[in-house]
């Protein structure tokens, strides 16, 4: 049976296709903003941090979502009050507050008499995600595409030049925790496509293929949200027609798109960067 017969017939796997595609959606949106600032530590900080309420929210038998969230959220603002507040630099502090979150996020696994659904969180299984799951990423991605849209703008000048949005009177500090907030939600709604470990990729990879290709950011981003879709798409069929790991099958499409890019980009490509610095090697001579 083929891949389009299967997704036809089998529920689930129409399932695991939408949600794949919204999180690769809106990874490659929060992605571009994320990477604009400089800021991929961060998104592997919030990626590591929402362990232990997933842990919690397990033991509490609640929703995942929920404690995923919340410790995410805490974490990003942790984050900003030391490095406000103290001498230590933004890359320490998130050293500093997403190890120990990731730390005892292990420690309440060890509490848990059964550990096989945090193995799917830790690593993803997508084929896996139940309706409830689906829902909840499709209102995350409506969620986090409107407000992106919504405040583009603010997002736009904050991210090249804080300085000029100071100026303007933009809250920085707010824009600066609001764009936490959403890098939290993309997280949480990626948690059962490609899993805690890997979700930096969808944030960072796609991004960075589209940053490859364009010097604007509205085409950066539709760039990015395509890169995403078609990493998950791509990698939801190897990874139904092999049998592989569905979050790392997903992460390996991305990674493979953005060598492609970095090659044979028109710009930016290494390939056409070197032809162009022989033929005016060959011009000298």
């Amino acid at each position: 049976m083929n891949f389009i017969e299967a997704i036809i017939q089998y529920e689930f796997l129409q399932k695991a296709l939408i949600t794949s595609v919204m999180v690769g959606i809106i990874s490659g949106v929060i992605g571009c903003f994320i990477i604009l600032r400089g800021m991929a530590l961060m998104g592997d900080a919030i990626s590591h941090a929402v362990l232990p309420g997933v842990a919690l929210s397990f033991m509490l038998g609640i929703n995942f979502f929920i404690g995923a969230v919340v410790t995410g959220i805490l974490t990003a603002v942790g984050i900003g009050y030391i490095t406000q507040n103290s001498r230590v630099k933004n890359d320490s502090s998130i050293g500093i507050m997403f190890t120990a979150a990731f730390a005892v996020g292990i420690i309440l696994i060890t509490f848990l008499k059964s550990s096989s659904d945090l193995y799917h969180i830790l690593f993803g299984n997508v084929l896996a995600v139940r309706p409830s799951d689906m829902w909840m990423t499709l209102i995350i991605g409506l969620v986090v595409l409107v407000s992106v849209y919504l405040f583009y703008k603010e997002l736009l000048v904050s991210s090249f030049d804080p300085i000029m949005a100071e100026a303007y009177g933009l809250p920085n500090k707010m824009i600066h925790y609001f764009l936490m907030t959403l890098l939290t939600l993309v997280t949480v709604a990626s948690l059962q496509t490609v899993g805690i470990i890997l979700v930096v990729a969808m944030l960072i990879t796609p991004a960075s293929t589209a940053y490859l290709l364009t010097n604007r950011l509205s085409i950066m981003i539709f760039l990015a949200m395509l890169f995403g879709a078609i990493s998950a798409i791509v990698g939801l069929y190897l990874s139904f027609t092999f049998n592989l790991a569905s979050g790392a099958t997903i992460v390996l499409v991305a990674t493979a798109l953005f060598i492609l890019t970095f090659i044979f980009s028109p710009k930016q490509g290494v390939l056409w960067r070197s032809m162009k610095v022989r033929k005016q090697k060959i011009r000298v001579s």
